[in-house]
């Protein structure tokens, strides 16, 4: 793999850009791999990853069935946070963002992390009294966040109305170290590392069967021909229920759209995450100047990646009553990500009926976040064929034995 630094930044330069290679080579599928990830997006290539980095695996295909980082990984609002009330919640969300700080020099790949700080604002009594007490259960779980009264608020954020009309500012949650990083530069990073440590990245290979015997799982069908593997890792957010079918199971799991918006570019006004629950309405400023917003998902199955008019004007009408001097900005473009729920709110990391198939699915709308500790716990789950100590409470049991992780209630939200 070509090392990116400033020295070949400035070579290249003289050259006039020709010698660049390709970030990661585009093979045709083998007849067999040890290991076969389903999806290409950050959840899959970090699966890959350290599959490759942490347990040697050499021999590991990503299939994609369209292109790389195109699904969720590239429609998402990009918030990195791990203050989560539950122990087991926060324990994985916080080994991903302890590992997004030193990401980019790990993936030699500028992923633009900025810990810029996340608040959740208090705007009802019940969750103040709701954030303090996950503001001392993350001191116990040796996480740094505070609750911060309302002039710490309006101090980190200039721009915020702390009397708003319907639901006044009484407080914030506040997480330093959250903040957010480039979406498609995660997916990008992690691709070209696989590619360094031999993975083959497979886009455009849709997985149309999955083969099994008597033994367990023995291969998948796709558009690209038969590959044979010994283990099969489904990596497909919202399209895990499908793919969980073709191997003869079923996933507690529902899929719905997460809708998100963009405005038009603005000077810098914005430095912080925002999130305000109680009108479910989220916000951040872009690098590019938009302000990234997004809100709750939609009320309905569905598998669509289009915007609604109902969404803007409930999320949009939320965040103008906090932040009065978005009001007259112009929306530049919507989109929408296929987000899989699980009852609790809460992923499946885990086994499956089917001998040498494991899953990794259930992130609901807090997928982002937690890519690097989810290719971590998933690549320790897919080598020893048991979960490690980050994915053993996420397992398809606890759903029979009424265990949940219900971070929805909790957390007060499942972002």
């Amino acid at each position: 793999m070509q090392r990116y630094s400033a020295f070949s930044l400035f070579s290249e330069a003289l050259r006039g850009h020709t010698g660049w290679e390709r970030a990661w080579r585009s093979p045709e599928p083998g007849g067999f791999y040890d290991i076969i990830i389903v999806g290409a997006g950050g959840h899959g290539l970090a699966t890959a990853y350290y599959l490759a980095k942490n347990h040697a695996a050499r021999s590991i295909a990503v299939l994609e069935k369209g292109w790389l980082g195109g699904g969720n990984t590239g429609r998402n609002t990009t918030i990195i946070r791990s203050n989560y009330l539950q122990d087991d919640s926060a324990a994985i969300y916080e080994k991903a963002r302890s590992l997004y700080e030193s990401l980019s020099q790990e993936l030699n790949l500028n992923l633009m992390f900025s810990p810029r700080g996340v608040m959740m604002l208090a705007q009802t009594h019940h969750e103040a009294r709701g954030y303090i007490r996950i503001a001392n259960a993350n001191q116990y779980q040796g996480i740094e966040t505070e609750y911060i009264p309302p002039s710490r608020v309006k101090e980190l954020c200039p721009i915020i109305s702390i009397d708003g009309p319907r639901y006044p500012i009484l407080g914030a949650l506040w997480q330093p170290r959250g903040g957010t990083a480039r979406h498609d530069a995660v997916a990008w990073g992690y691709a070209r590392a696989c590619c360094s440590l031999g993975v083959d990245i497979i886009e455009n290979c849709e997985v149309t069967g999955i083969n099994r015997d008597a033994g367990g799982v023995t291969g998948v069908t796709t558009t690209k021909g038969d590959i044979g593997c010994k283990k099969l890792g489904i990596v497909v957010a919202g399209h895990s229920g499908k793919l969980a079918s073709m191997a003869g199971f079923r996933l507690p799991i529902e899929s719905v759209a997460l809708q998100a918006l963009v405005s038009e570019p603005v000077k810098p006004c914005l430095d912080v995450v925002v999130m305000a629950n109680t009108v479910h309405g989220y916000i951040s400023q872009s690098d590019k100047g938009e302000l990234v917003i997004g809100g709750g998902a939609d009320g309905y199955n569905n598998y669509t990646q289009r915007g609604s008019f109902l969404h803007i004007e409930e999320t949009v009408r939320a965040l103008v009553e906090t932040f009065p001097i978005i009001s007259r900005l112009r929306m530049l473009r919507q989109w929408g990500g296929i987000v899989d729920m699980t009852g609790d709110r809460s992923p499946i990391l885990s086994k499956t009926p089917v001998p040498g198939i494991f899953v990794n699915c259930g992130w609901g709308t807090g997928g982002f976040k937690s890519i690097p500790g989810s290719g971590w716990a998933m690549a320790e789950l897919i080598t020893l064929g048991e979960p490690g100590h980050l994915a053993a409470p996420f397992g398809l049991e606890r759903f029979r034995e009424g265990r949940f992780i219900d971070e929805s209630v909790a957390a007060g939200v499942a972002h």
